[in-house]
């Protein structure tokens, strides 16, 4: 798998190896930021592949790992998963982990304002004293719905989205989960099994299959994956909703994540504290 580095419009750096495709922004020492990035992208991915058969394990939550890791970026996986409870594996936190990776080396190379890695949607974040960052938040449609702002002193440092319109396998009906936490590796964990957790278990107009079916290699397995949602009455989507509300709050008190938006069927559901102009399509109407 080759390895692509190119500049985008907007003064962005793409780097690109394998499935790993991140988009870069950097203000400040921008040209020593990006030197950076690429030299910590180098070799990530081997890395990850070395250790992809513990990484798919099952068993890492918990304080005892059920075995060693050596790369940072496995490292940093492990760490985000082991405070839930239940199944889940470092998987959960791949993007983000690299995300967070790759900016930890921008912002050690040198003085940036703002800077961003954007790893297919769940983004690791920089800001310094006094700095913004405004987030767009859209439906599966493109459609925008508003937006999120984002201060140096929320101290938030990740964004990641998961459900049924990202790149992974969900167990629930969420169309979408965004997180908002402290790094990237935790809003990428919280967010997949926030997501999961937006569901109706049973339920006759949910089709789901082997994750095996559909992905031989996944780390889910066997276990059953959403694959298609028919329709919900407005009751079932609000009880499927509250499921997800019920996991997002439990983690915003125990301070692994800072904020939670949750998307189903037309309804938003907030948890924890944002800058937030949720404008949605039908309030706009």
């Amino acid at each position: 798998m080759s390895f692509a580095a190119a500049m985008l419009p907007g003064g962005r750096l793409h780097l690109q190896h394998g499935p790993i495709d991140l988009v870069i922004g950097a203000e400040g020492d921008r040209e020593e930021a990006f030197r950076a990035a690429r030299a910590a992208f180098e070799g990530v991915l081997e890395a990850l592949v070395d250790e992809l058969d513990l990484l798919r394990r099952d068993g890492w939550s918990g304080a005892t790992p059920p075995c060693a890791v050596t790369g940072p970026v496995a490292r940093r996986m492990v760490q985000a998963v082991a405070w839930h409870t239940g199944f889940v594996t470092p998987m959960a936190a791949v993007a983000g982990a690299v995300a967070d990776y790759v900016l930890g080396a921008m912002v050690a190379a040198g003085e940036l304002r703002r800077a961003f890695v954007n790893n297919g949607g769940d983004i690791a974040l920089h800001l310094a004293s006094g700095a913004r960052f405004r987030l767009a938040v859209t439906g599966l449609d493109g459609a925008g719905l508003g937006a999120v702002e984002i201060a140096a002193e929320d101290g938030i440092g990740g964004i990641a989205t998961s459900g049924q319109g990202g790149r992974s396998l969900s167990l629930g009906i969420a169309e979408s989960v965004t997180v908002l936490a402290r790094d990237a590796a935790d809003a990428d964990a919280a967010a997949t099994l926030i997501a999961n957790a937006v569901d109706l278990p049973e339920h006759a107009a949910i089709r789901r299959a082997p994750a095996r079916q559909l992905r031989p290699d996944s780390d889910l397995g066997d276990r059953p994956v959403v694959v298609g949602v028919g329709p919900l009455r407005p009751q079932e989507a609000e009880v499927a909703l509250r499921n997800g509300v019920r996991v997002a709050e439990a983690m915003q008190a125990g301070g692994r994540i800072h904020a939670a938006i949750l998307f189903l069927r037309g309804r938003v559901r907030m948890v924890g504290e944002c800058r937030e102009v949720l404008q949605r399509e039908v309030e706009r109407a």
